[in-house]
């Protein structure tokens, strides 16, 4: 029987978790309405402006697993609050740029604050919530994480309408700087095992990340036959299987290759793999399909996706209420296939002279199918190991999103020269006065 104490604390957990979560995404849905402007301002090509979500991706996929097995070493609170502080510190850095280049760096450096913080927040959550609570905690968590989907790309739209693309980065300083201050209040800390970093798995995983993500984002642009995208994929590949090889005989694995032989664990992670590579593709071209090819302003595109992104805040807890109910498996069979349904719909229907109207119902049941599984696989993963092993099983689903984000992002940069003409008159101007 828990006390009102332990109550309290638990309370305290999901809002702070789920507030850095919260400023992660808000980043993310906030920086696509703003892509058009950032292009016309900069004067830059869109596959150079790529490179702003690409760097962020990069790092972030890149130090994932660092993240979690420093918050397992050195105190998961204290590397959870200094990741909040390097974002916050990135985040002024990106309004301060004053070219492309440094844009992409200082996204850079908030995927490397975000590598330490979503990891761990998943791990502190998990921690904090028995198995029967935490289906219901991660729900909740992704539904709070959800608003940011719903309101940013309002938000985006009219920050960047009315005060300049550069507010975007600025808003995050307050809900950065508050949630430091609570989380060093608030939050207790936790350690995973007593062990010693594994210096060469970090840099084994580190570098394979690097050179599979380098590959995949390079692929249209060099070309998938080239000597650069061939040398990155097969060198990614190779350290990938050294780095399995090392984990395998490693007396203090980073990754214990065991908890792929929980078939929750493993399932989860390839069923998060697909919802989420599809998700990122959505999240990144339909703003600029809104905007550049139906026509609407950044504020406008952003106040059309909401029946897309508030299917996240309403149906993630009531699927994290219900999962020990009906079982992970059911939840993320049936959104996975809803998501599907709806996105392929889209594909068959969408035309630059298409009504905005005729997205509504696809985007609706594309929205309420992720919404679905996404609590599910996240509860079927870390139920599957023990709470001493979360940060690691964290660090693991998050690598996952981050390779699915990066393939959508190669996508993306594939389908952005058709549309690099802008329609919307606004638009048109501003590259006008740019040329």
């Amino acid at each position: 029987m828990q006390t009102p104490r332990e109550r309290n604390e638990q309370r305290w957990v999901l809002g702070l978790t789920a507030l850095a979560s919260f400023m992660m995404a808000l980043d993310a849905m906030i920086m696509t309405t703003a892509f058009a402007t950032i292009r016309a301002d900069f004067g830059s090509a869109v596959e150079t402006l790529q490179w702003t979500v690409n760097a962020f991706n990069l790092t972030f996929a890149v130090l994932l697993l660092t993240g979690a097995a420093l918050g397992d070493r050195f105190g998961r609170r204290r590397m959870f609050a200094a990741g909040i502080g390097l974002f916050v510190v990135a985040s002024a850095a990106c309004a301060l740029a004053g070219d492309a280049a440094a844009l992409i760096a200082a996204r850079a450096l908030q995927g490397a604050g975000a590598a330490l913080v979503m990891p761990l927040a998943m791990a502190i959550l998990s921690g904090a919530f028995g198995r029967e609570e935490r289906a219901r905690a991660l729900g909740i968590f992704s539904g709070i994480t959800g608003c940011a989907l719903i309101i940013g790309p309002a938000i985006g739209g009219f920050i960047t309408e009315h005060l300049g693309w550069r507010w975007i980065f600025w808003i995050n300083l307050p809900i950065g700087l508050v949630a430091i201050a609570l989380v060093l209040a608030r939050l207790r800390e936790s350690f995973g095992p007593a062990a010693p970093l594994d210096i060469a798995g970090l840099s084994l995983v580190a570098l394979a990340a690097l050179a599979l993500v380098w590959g995949l984002l390079r692929g249209n642009s060099a070309g998938w036959a080239s000597a650069e995208v061939t040398g990155a994929l097969i060198a990614g590949a190779a350290l990938a299987a050294t780095f399995v090889l090392w984990e395998l005989r490693a007396t203090s694995p980073m990754v214990p290759m065991r908890l792929f032989a929980a078939r929750p664990f493993a399932a989860g992670i390839a069923a998060s793999v697909l919802f989420y590579a599809a998700m990122y593709g959505v999240l990144f071209l339909l703003p600029q399909f809104l905007q550049i090819a139906l026509g609407f302003d950044a504020f406008g595109a952003g106040l059309r996706l909401l029946p897309w992104t508030a299917t996240l805040f309403v149906t993630a807890p009531i699927a994290g209420a219900v999962v020990n109910r009906f079982g992970e498996r059911t939840l993320v069979v049936t959104g996975l296939l809803m998501q599907a349904i709806g996105l392929g719909w889209i594909g068959e229907i969408v035309t630059p002279s298409m009504p905005y109207s005729a997205l509504v119902a696809p985007l609706m049941l594309a929205g309420v199918g992720v919404s679905m599984a996404m609590p599910a696989a996240q509860n079927a993963v870390l139920s599957a190991v023990a709470v001493s092993e979360m940060g690691k099983a964290s660090g693991v689903f998050n690598m996952a999103a981050s390779s699915a984000g990066c393939s959508a992002s190669r996508r993306w940069s594939r389908a952005s020269p058709p549309m690099a003409r802008p329609i919307h008159p606004d638009i048109s101007r501003a590259d006008s006065r740019r040329r």
